[in-house]
C-alpha cells in the first residue's frame, strides 16, 4: 500500500508565523526555493521527507504532530453531512472536500454548524407531535456541541490531564483516602447514604453522599470527580471559557466531562500509564488490574494517549449499544465514526453482545486502504440489584496494522494475507464498496444501475 502523502499547508504556516519568520527566511533555514516553499503552504506539494527532517534537526519539531488527523475528521464529518438529500445534486468530489479540510477548515467548521442547525430544525418539524410547545432554535444541541468539542481536541485536553498527573503524584497510600483527606480539608463531610443515586453533593452543608452499594472504584471514580468539580474549578472554568459554548447547557454538560476527564487521568496518570501500556503490550485486563479500572475505563484512556512530543499508538476507541448507535466516540487515527445514525453493520463490536465477557479479534480494512486490528467487548452493567435493568453497552478499540507488534492481541492473526482483513466501512452512504452485501442505502458518490429484470444481493447495482 502507497504511503499517505502529508499535505499540512495550514499547519506549516502557523509553524513558522509561530517562529516570527518571513517565507523568504524560513525556506532559506530549510534549504528550499520560496516557490517550493509557498505550494507546500498551499497544499499545492506534499510536505518531503528533506522537509520534515529539516523541522525536526532545526527547529525542533515532533514531526509525528504534523499528522492530517484533523483534515481527515473534517473530510469524514462534511462527506456524511453531504449525503444529505439536499445536496443530492451538488455534492463535491472527495478532492474538493480535502482542499477544503487542509486550506479552510474554519469554513468547513462552519458548514458542519449550519448542517446540523438544519438537520435538527427538520427533525422538529418532521416530529411535530415532540415539537409542539418548545422552543424553537436553530443551534446544535448541547450534547453533540460538546461531543464534537473533545473530537476536535483529540479527546486530550492538555492542562487538565497535567493536573490530574501532578495530583496522582502528590497522592500518597491509598489514593481514595488521600482523596478524602484532600476534600476534608475542603470543609466536605463524606457520608454513604443508599438512594441518592451513586453520588450526591450538596453545596450549602458542603455534605457528599456516595452510594455503599457501588464498587469501590466506582466509588474512587466519584470522590475525584467531585473534588475535580471544587479543587479544579478554576482549571475547568478557563477550559470551557476557549471552549466558547452557545448554550448554558452544554456549559453544565462539559463542565461534567472535565470532571470525568480529571478523575480518568487521576487514575490513570499519563507518563505511568503510558508506559505501562508499553510494557503489557495493550493488554486492558492486566491494566486494569494495575489502575483498578474498568475495561471500558482503560479503552478510553488508551485513545486519549496523545500527549505532544509523548505520544502512544492512536488508537479509535468507540461505544455503541444494542440498537448500533455510536454512544461515545473518538479516534487518533485515519478510521472516523458516522456523525448520525448506527456503525457500520461489519464490524466486529456488534458480535460482542452475544459473546459477553470475551474479547473478540478482527483485521478489517477501509475502503480508503487502511488496514486495522480491532478489539471488541461487551462491557454491560448490571443494575445493581434484583428486577433493576442492565444497561448493554460493547466497546470497540483499535489501531492500524503497522503497530501489530505492540498490541498482545494482534499475537497468530494472519497479518500478510490479504483476505484476512474483512472489508468496513464509516456509514453507507459514504462507503463506496459496490458490493457489501449489508448495504442499508446507496452510496452518495456513486451511480446506480436498476434492471427489473435482474435481482441480487440489493435491489440495484453500484456503478464501479
Amino acid at each position: 500500500m502507497a504511503t499517505q502523502k502529508l499535505y499540512v499547508g495550514a499547519k506549516l504556516r502557523s509553524l513558522r508565523t509561530g517562529l516570527g519568520l518571513t517565507q523568504k527566511d524560513f525556506a532559506a533555514k530549510l534549504g528550499i526555493s520560496l516557490p517550493y516553499l509557498n505550494q507546500m503552504e498551499n497544499n499545492n506539494r506534499p510536505l518531503s521527507t528533506a522537509v520534515l527532517m529539516g523541522l525536526a534537526q532545526d527547529f525542533g519539531v515532533d514531526v509525528t504532530e504534523l499528522s492530517a488527523s484533523d483534515a481527515d475528521r473534517i473530510v469524514s464529518d462534511m462527506r456524511e453531512a453531504l449525503a444529505d438529500p439536499l445536496f443530492a445534486e451538488s455534492g463535491p468530489q472527495l478532492a474538493d472536500l480535502r482542499l477544503v479540510s487542509a486550506n479552510a477548515p474554519t469554513l468547513a467548521h462552519a458548514f458542519l454548524k449550519l448542517h446540523r442547525a438544519y438537520r435538527q430544525t427538520q427533525e422538529r418539524l418532521a416530529s411535530l407531535d415532540e415539537a409542539l410547545g418548545q422552543q424553537s432554535s436553530a443551534t446544535a444541541s448541547p450534547w453533540e456541541e460538546v461531543r464534537d468539542f473533545f473530537h476536535y481536541t483529540d479527546n486530550y485536553i492538555d492542562a487538565v490531564d497535567r493536573a490530574a498527573e501532578r495530583f496522582a503524584t502528590r497522592a500518597t497510600g491509598d489514593l481514595a483516602a488521600h482523596t478524602q483527606s484532600v476534600l476534608a480539608d475542603m470543609g466536605v463531610t463524606l457520608r454513604f447514604t443508599a438512594g441518592n443515586g451513586v453520588r450526591a453533593y450538596d453545596p450549602g452543608t458542603k455534605i457528599l453522599t456516595l452510594s455503599p452499594q457501588a464498587a469501590p472504584e466506582t466509588q474512587r471514580f466519584q470522590l475525584l470527580h467531585q473534588y475535580a468539580l471544587l479543587g479544579q474549578e478554576q482549571l475547568i472554568e478557563a477550559t470551557l471559557d476557549l471552549a466558547r459554548f452557545q448554550s448554558d447547557t452544554a456549559r453544565e454538560i462539559a463542565r461534567i466531562g472535565m470532571a470525568n476527564y480529571f478523575a480518568g487521568a487521576v487514575l490513570m496518570p499519563y507518563t505511568r500509564f503510558a508506559e505501562a501500556a508499553r510494557d503489557t503490550r495493550h493488554d486492558l485486563e492486566r491494566l486494569a488490574i494495575t489502575f483498578g479500572a474498568s475495561i471500558e475505563q482503560i479503552a478510553h484512556r488508551l485513545s486519549t494517549l496523545q500527549r505532544p512530543g509523548a505520544k502512544g499508538i492512536p488508537f479509535f476507541f468507540a461505544r455503541v449499544d444494542q440498537a448500533g448507535t455510536v454512544t461515545k466516540r473518538h479516534s487518533a487515527t485515519r478510521l472516523q465514526f458516522a456523525r448520525f445514525g448506527g456503525a457500520c453493520p461489519l464490524w466486529n463490536v456488534h458480535q460482542a453482545f452475544e459473546a459477553p465477557g470475551r474479547f473478540l479479534r478482527q483485521l478489517a480494512e477501509t475502503p480508503d486502504g487502511a488496514r486495522y486490528v480491532i478489539l471488541a467487548r461487551d462491557v454491560s452493567k448490571s443494575g445493581g440489584a434484583w428486577g433493576r435493568p442492565t444497561r448493554r453497552y460493547a466497546v470497540s478499540l483499535g489501531c492500524e496494522v503497522r503497530h501489530a507488534g505492540s498490541l498482545v492481541y494482534a499475537d497468530g492473526l494472519d497479518l500478510d494475507r490479504s483476505t484476512a482483513f474483512q472489508p468496513i466501512g464509516i456509514s453507507c452512504r459514504i462507503c463506496e464498496r459496490p458490493n457489501c452485501h449489508q448495504r442499508a442505502v446507496p452510496p452518495l458518490e456513486r451511480q446506480l444501475v436498476v434492471n427489473p429484470n435482474r435481482r441480487g444481493t440489493l435491489p440495484y447495482e453500484v456503478a464501479q
